[in-house]
């Protein structure tokens, strides 16, 4: 019997429904303003559409997403994770929520040494790995501060998920097989991603999962308060004290999101607005921009060995400063000079441009010493006919994070605490390096390379965007904002483009094979070094640039991606 995932929606109305196309984009020769969804997942695109539908916002819609992506994708994100908001309100409002993750009160820098060695092991499994959840209560406050329905109702509708189950597709089987003897260490993990016969559940099958609902619909009830200060922080604890954890409720009582200002820099014509520290995302994509600012690259070919070659060696000595200079601005100077023009210009003219350079380590903006920013992974884009836009990129870090469910919660726990620097120069599960910026420390947020980034044509937002993927969310965001920009192709098109990544450390360019063999040729005789991976991760983006409205998901994935036009 073929069960569909979910049911399906109720019919709209006769106009909702003229409106309605279920593609990836409209690119009709005429100004457009409405509503543009675009997700990882096909069951929370729709539940955004739900949202709309019931008299929501934007803000709604991906509030919606967001809490039906820890339903249906929750090897990615979920509440017991984090996540950056970046979002242009209709009055031109720009505004952030910082609901990044937190190390428990206990925590310290040498927390995972053991005998003088960094253990990466306790880093990325189990109790020591996990951080404070952070993204119940940025959703939350999204959804209360700038949205029009409840909070609530948005719990209730991804309850009814989660209690009614859905349809396991190929890549969530593929990921519990992947991971399946790490979620066989811990009972909660195992026995829901197990079938009956004690193996990862496959593809095909309907996944139930009743803790889950239930604790969404004990948040429902009873507020955000029965997650942060009442019975989930409590069990919290006692799985804690009983599996060599150091987290307590009071660390949940504690939490608290932030809304830092936006990290603001002009490409050209456009204006890129992203998330500030501890996200680094917003301000390497903004360093880069401002390095290939220099170079014309309107004029260079996206399909040559130049254009891979300038893009990487400006991803280089980001990525260096990266790992020097960033963490969390609580406690760490970040300069503010990292984003400066006249940094940018300097280390414009580090570039040969036929030859790899040597980036021995990070430079020195200026202003290092003065002035500095103020104290696996999804990423979804919604905008609305009001003219709300909003780009979250939320996670949990690596797949199933740390591989814990609390037991009765159904909550898969993050493991940010690998995103901090567990020893200076010990790469973490991507390979990043990181120094005493992003050191671990109680209370603190670790660094992260999630890039949720809205672009401005003088005040009118044409372009939301973001990735999942590790440190390559920075050069998935970057690629795509070039590919629009700089190169006047579609989002779709831009998507579709082969993608390539350098983070500094290991010192290696790696590289879909779609690139072609002359490119990758050629940078070999410039000197690169390459490794030919797999996608780089999964980007959504929506926009209006000139050609209609788009809403495009990855198409390396199976997502989902829906416009509503509504020409003026």
């Amino acid at each position: 019997m073929n069960i569909p995932r979910t049911k399906p929606l109720p019919i709209f109305n006769f106009l909702f429904t003229s409106l309605l196309l279920f593609t990836s984009s409209v690119t009709a020769d005429v100004k457009m303003r409405g509503i543009a969804i675009a997700t990882v997942d096909p069951i929370a695109t729709d539940a955004a559409v739900q949202a709309l539908k019931d008299g929501g916002n934007a803000f709604d819609a991906s509030v919606a997403a967001a809490l039906t992506l820890g339903v249906v994708n929750g090897y990615n994100s979920g509440i017991g994770g984090g996540c950056f908001i970046v979002a242009r309100k209709a009055n031109g409002e720009l505004f952030t929520i910082n609901g990044r993750e937190t190390a428990p009160e206990k925590a310290h820098r040498d927390m995972f040494i053991r005998d003088g060695q960094a253990q990466t092991k306790l880093s990325q499994t189990g109790a020591l790995a996990i951080a404070v959840p952070g993204s119940l209560m940025a959703y939350s406050e999204l959804c209360e501060k700038h949205g029009k329905l409840s909070f609530k109702s948005h719990l209730d509708n991804a309850s009814s998920i989660a209690l009614n189950g859905f349809k396991v597709p190929a890549s969530f089987a593929q990921r519990v097989k992947g991971n399946f003897k790490q979620i066989q260490n811990y009972p909660a993990s195992a026995k829901i991603f197990s079938d009956k016969n004690g193996g990862p559940i496959k593809a095909g099958s309907i996944l139930i999962q009743k803790d889950l609902a239930k604790t969404y619909n004990e948040i429902a009830q009873h507020g955000i308060d029965w997650f942060y200060n009442g019975p989930f922080s409590k069990k919290t604890e006692e799985w804690m004290n009983k599996n060599g954890g150091i987290m307590k409720g009071t660390d949940f009582e504690k939490y608290h999101v932030t809304y830092p200002n936006p990290v603001k820099t002009t490409y050209r014509e456009f204006t890129v607005v992203g998330m500030p520290p501890p996200s680094s995302g917003g301000t390497h994509v903004a360093q880069i921009l401002n390095i290939l600012e220099h170079f014309e690259i309107k004029d260079i070919d996206s399909d040559s060995p130049k254009f891979y070659h300038l893009i990487t060696e400006a991803m280089k000595l980001a990525f260096a400063d990266r790992a020097h200079w960033l963490g969390d601005p609580s406690s760490a100077k970040v300069p503010l000079g990292l984003v400066s023009k006249e940094y940018a210009k300097s280390l414009a003219k580090k570039i040969h441009p036929k030859k790899a350079g040597k980036v021995i380590t990070h430079g020195t903006p200026p202003g290092s010493t003065e002035h500095f920013f103020n104290k696996h992974t999804t990423h979804f884009s919604c905008s609305d006919n009001e003219g709300n836009w909003v780009a979250i990129t939320a996670t949990i870090n690596t797949s199933f994070g740390s591989k814990v469910i609390i037991p009765g919660t159904g909550v898969i726990m993050n493991n940010e605490m690998d995103d901090f620097s567990i020893s200076p120069g010990t790469p973490n599960a991507f390979g990043l390096i990181g120094n005493e910026a992003n050191a671990v420390a109680p209370g603190k947020r670790p660094l992260s390379s999630m890039s949720p980034t809205i672009v401005l044509k003088g005040h009118k937002p044409i372009l939301s965007v973001g990735a999942a993927g590790g440190p390559t969310i920075i050069s998935q965001t970057l690629l795509t904002l070039i590919h629009t920009l700089d190169h006047n192709l579609s989002i779709r098109e831009a998507l579709m483009k082969p993608r390539f990544h350098h983070q500094w450390q290991p010192n290696q360019i790696r590289i879909e094979s779609t690139a072609g063999q002359s490119v990758i040729d050629s940078l070999k005789q410039m000197g690169h070094q390459i490794y030919i991976g797999g996608h780089g991760g999964a980007t959504q983006a929506i926009g209006n640039l000139g050609k209609g409205l788009e809403a495009v998901h990855d198409p390396r994935l199976n997502g989902k991606a829906i416009v509503f036009p509504i020409q003026k």
